[in-house]
């Protein structure tokens, strides 16, 4: 009874549909669940009137710890997770030092385990000459090579060197897919510009078309596991509706890319919405809505990138790319629910069932027994405003600033305990380590 929760009168959501019905929580797992379960425990929670989700997992965050925690740490980072009902994340190599070996990889996930609020995991990083490193490091969601640059100095770009990547291990490859030979001539035709809208020339749709061409070829020659990050153009979906294997291919949308849009958000947010890959035209926000909507794209993340104020109100080619966005993925997609755009049937494929699954992360993603108990419980009534300054991230704004938005976490539980809960904080960091079933 000590370490026991009881969920009562829920809306349980599933990829599958809705039902009422009851969770019972017994160390940090889903005992059972079914309608009016006779049973006790130490706490109890009436959720009538809401909605239960499995936990959402953000599998392409930018927390910034170590190195860089002016912008954020693992701490705060989780704090938004948390509020945003996101139970897990993965965390992206770009940090200071670069996550690139096996000893940074275990101090990275000590720091981990005393600050996080929610789960945690960490991609290992490539660079030209560590594939002994990527392919050793133990529990890892997958290798991230950048083949173009970004924020940091992590970058292979060149073909034969990624392909070496390719054709030694079977560790999954996740991409940062532009081609840096194609921007570096788009640079040069731009140079000097002080026009942010020139961000999307220079990182054109050429360069991530011709980028993601060439991985999806290496992909199939080698039967190597891909997932191609944050995919912002018509000419990919296009592309991988076709040339796509299932089970061996896979992608995701950020939420940006479809709701932000050139040229009006770029009049009126400036560099606040630059970002890599980046913001793009109602073109390619439809097709990669549609993408979404078809299985094309199997998955959403956030790549949650954050920077101060102070950096972003630099000008046109001196701020640096990328924007927060992990506690306002599932308030958003909430709210495409509300307006009629999709389903809470889809929202739970793409953003809590699909990661887990693409990521072979074992035993959660559902309500369902013998699950961990990593839940967050729903308003889908409950209208608020995203504003700059009240939010849990530590650069606290948001390219979402004076959006109202429909359907708002209100219950946040991680392994079984109270985590979030209508804006307070009750626990302190009980997050753990991802397990990934890496069987190799």
């Amino acid at each position: 009874m000590s370490d026991s929760l009881l969920i009562r009168n829920a809306t349980i959501a599933s990829s599958a549909g809705t039902s009422a019905g009851d969770v019972l929580i017994r160390d940090g797992r889903i005992a059972a669940v079914g309608p009016a379960l006779d049973a006790e425990a130490a706490t109890t929670i009436d959720a009538d009137g809401l909605t239960l989700l499995p936990g959402v997992l953000d599998p392409q965050v930018h927390f910034r710890d170590p190195g860089l925690e002016w912008k954020e740490d693992l701490e705060t980072g989780s704090r938004a997770c948390a509020a945003g009902g996101v139970t897990g994340f993965f965390d992206m190599p770009n940090t200071v030092p670069n996550t690139v070996d096996r000893e940074i990889m275990a101090a990275k996930k000590e720091l981990a385990a005393r600050k996080c609020l929610v789960n945690y995991n960490f991609f290992i990083g490539a660079t030209p000459d560590n594939l002994e490193e990527v392919n050793a490091v133990e529990n890892v969601p997958g290798i991230k090579i950048f083949m173009a640059a970004s924020t940091g100095s992590l970058l292979v770009s060149d073909h034969d060197a990624i392909e070496n990547i390719f054709a030694h291990g079977d560790r999954l490859i996740a991409i940062h897919s532009e081609d840096e030979a194609t921007l570096q001539a788009n640079r040069a035709t731009y140079a000097g510009s002080t026009d942010v809208q020139d961000h999307m020339r220079i990182r054109s749709p050429e360069a991530a078309l011709r980028s993601t061409q060439f991985i999806v070829s290496l992909s199939r020659k080698y039967n190597r596991r891909l997932h191609i990050l944050h995919l912002t153009t018509k000419d990919e979906v296009d592309f991988l509706r076709s040339e796509k294997v299932p089970g061996l291919i896979s992608t995701e949308l950020c939420p940006q890319h479809f709701l932000l849009r050139a040229p009006d958000d770029y009049e009126r947010l400036g560099t606040y919405v630059q970002m890599n890959p980046p913001v793009r035209d109602a073109v390619h926000a439809d097709a990669l809505w549609e993408g979404l909507q078809d299985g094309t794209i199997d998955c959403m993340a956030t790549d949650h990138a954050p920077h101060t104020h102070a950096e972003k109100q630099q000008p046109f080619g001196q701020a640096p790319a990328g924007m927060p966005g992990v506690e306002t993925l599932l308030p958003l997609m909430l709210d495409q629910v509300n307006r009629g755009r999709c389903s809470i049937e889809q929202v739970v494929r793409w953003l809590c069932e699909s990661p887990c699954e693409l990521y072979k992360v074992p035993n959660k993603g559902r309500v369902a027994v013998g699950y961990d108990a990593d839940l967050v419980l729903i308003d889908m009534h409950a209208s608020r405003t995203i504003r700059n300054g009240s939010l849990q991230t530590k650069s606290n704004w948001s390219p979402y600033n004076g959006w109202t938005t429909q359907g708002w976490p209100i219950t946040t539980i991680v392994g079984g305990h109270v985590v979030f809960d209508n804006g307070d904080f009750p626990s302190d960091a009980v997050g753990r380590e991802i397990l990934i079933d890496d069987i190799r």
